[in-house]
């Protein structure tokens, strides 16, 4: 296993990884209350087996704070720091 990251790109693509869950994501920013968030759709594997799902994120703090959502399965908070 590698350390959990996120990585967006200005194609609107990215990917991500935590524990034995990889994934490939295609996102977009959209209206939310009075700001925007990030939502994204994604496709992978978890420890080998096909999974994809769905998720949102916004950046407050300073840190990317959101959820990734498993199709038919379980949800997680999720919380990044930018590494530079």
């Amino acid at each position: 296993m590698v350390p959990g990251y996120i990585t967006f790109r200005e194609d609107h693509r990215g990917e991500f990884q935590f524990g034995a869950v990889h994934g490939e994501i295609h996102y977009r920013i959209a209206p939310y209350h009075d700001t925007e968030r990030l939502e994204f759709a994604w496709e992978g594997e978890d420890e080998m087996d096909p999974v994809s799902g769905r998720g949102w994120a916004i950046i407050k703090d300073g840190q990317l704070q959101g959820r990734i959502y498993f199709h038919a399965g379980d949800d997680s908070g999720i919380t990044v720091e930018r590494v530079r």
